[in-house]
């Protein structure tokens, strides 16, 4: 088994609220991500995938089809975009980098698999401090 890894970047802007709370409440839970005017960061996305090398071609995936597909299924949906109201595949959910990295997953794993390989774990750095790491639900 062996694992390769895509790095990806895009920049968007979101907002951590909730619309039955009040702005005091969103501030108080969320900080000071819940501001009502957004806010933005410039994500580093990392897709690793795994699977056995074809002796053919030395390669688990040929990397220019899988930046193709992370750049279709992702990152042309979402660079540049607000979160909460613009990508498609963050309708009715919480625009945290949690939920972001699993709406990821749910956007490649089928056409990764397409590839001959398994999704692995998406990870996306939100900042240089922080980052979220999503294996799956089955792991």
């Amino acid at each position: 088994m062996i694992y390769i890894t895509r790095r990806e970047r895009f920049n968007a802007a979101h907002r951590l609220y909730r619309p039955e709370y009040s702005d005091e409440k969103n501030l108080e839970v969320f900080g000071k991500c819940s501001n009502p005017n957004w806010h933005g960061h410039n994500y580093e996305l990392f897709v690793t995938v795994k699977g056995e090398v074809d002796e053919k071609t030395g390669f688990l995936v040929n990397l220019k089809n899988l930046s193709k597909i992370i750049r279709e299924e992702v990152i042309d949906k979402i660079d540049h975009k607000n979160i909460n109201l613009e990508v498609d595949f963050m309708a009715d959910n919480m625009a945290s980098t949690e939920n972001l990295a699993i709406g990821i997953w749910n956007q490649l794993e089928h056409k990764i698999k397409q590839l001959g390989a398994e999704l692995h774990c998406v990870k996306i750095y939100e900042s240089e401090n922080n980052f979220v790491e999503y294996f799956g639900e089955n792991r």
